[in-house]
């Protein structure tokens, strides 16, 4: 259930045709909010299977992680951060356990105020036509927000011999670069679950999609998703746009203004 006031689960690609709505064919869903990940705890139950051996591990959210080292946060270790849930086998005599992220996609573009409303009074067939234009930000989702918790979480849970599992989505996934694996859960820092989307005749279902094993580094190289321009290609744009930009003397002077 959405636990968001105004929250948005997912958002599907759409278009008119002859005055309907419908879903573009090749578009897939995506997933906006981390609560569309408890889809019949089918991501959790895999994660806990295949790094714990049990499909049915005690869920623990925000475990303190970082203390603070300055007099500034001392007082008040909540700003440092946490560990957002950890997985533990139910036998707890012998502590097994891994940390867990799950990483949504932010949206840009319009609010979803305007279409509440018309879905308030909307009476005809189908469906009403989105009010107004939004996409993924899958920038933003990973280099911005994900990468930065991987290299502060992911170094000392690696140190304790612990992994990371990581739930996204497949056009989360398909967004990264190319990342390279490796053969085994012993020798990874990260474990991507990718969950995909299966329509059962009433409604879009989560199932798992494929399971990557990676090290940190190669992580931060496909978050990343580029590689760096060479000297001389840089150079090159740097002087296209000197050509354009406004003399010093133009900006002394206006400064003057």
């Amino acid at each position: 259930m959405c636990n968001k006031k105004g929250g948005v689960c997912s958002l599907r690609q759409f278009s008119k045709l002859d005055g309907k709505v419908i879903p573009v064919a090749e578009s897939s869903v995506v997933a906006t909010c981390p609560c569309r990940f408890y889809d019949s705890g089918a991501a959790l139950s895999w994660v806990g299977h295949s790094l714990l051996n049990e499909k049915a591990p005690i869920i623990l959210t925000e475990l303190p992680f970082l203390k603070a080292t300055s007099e500034a946060n001392a007082s008040d270790p909540s700003t440092v951060g946490k560990i957002d849930m950890v997985l533990v086998h139910p036998e707890t005599s012998l502590l097994r356990w891994c940390a867990l992220e799950i990483q949504a996609v932010y949206f840009s573009g319009a609010s979803m105020s305007k279409d509440f409303n018309v879905m308030k009074k909307w009476h005809a067939e189908g469906i009403p036509f989105p009010q107004g234009f939004r996409h993924p930000d899958f920038r933003s989702s990973g280099p911005k927000r994900l990468m930065p918790q991987l290299q502060i979480k992911v170094p000392t849970i690696s140190r304790w011999g612990k992994k990371m599992a990581v739930v996204i989505d497949q056009p989360f996934w398909d967004s990264l670069g190319s990342i390279t694996e490796v053969d085994h859960v012993s020798n990874c820092d990260i474990a991507w679950f990718v969950m995909k989307y299966q329509h059962d005749g009433t409604r879009f279902r989560m199932e798992p999609a494929g399971l990557h094993l990676t090290t940190l580094d190669r992580a931060v190289e496909g978050l990343t998703g580029g590689k760096p321009t060479s000297l001389s290609e840089f150079e090159k744009t740097l002087r296209v746009k000197l050509a354009d930009a406004p003399l010093r003397s133009d900006l002394a002077s206006s400064s003057h203004d």
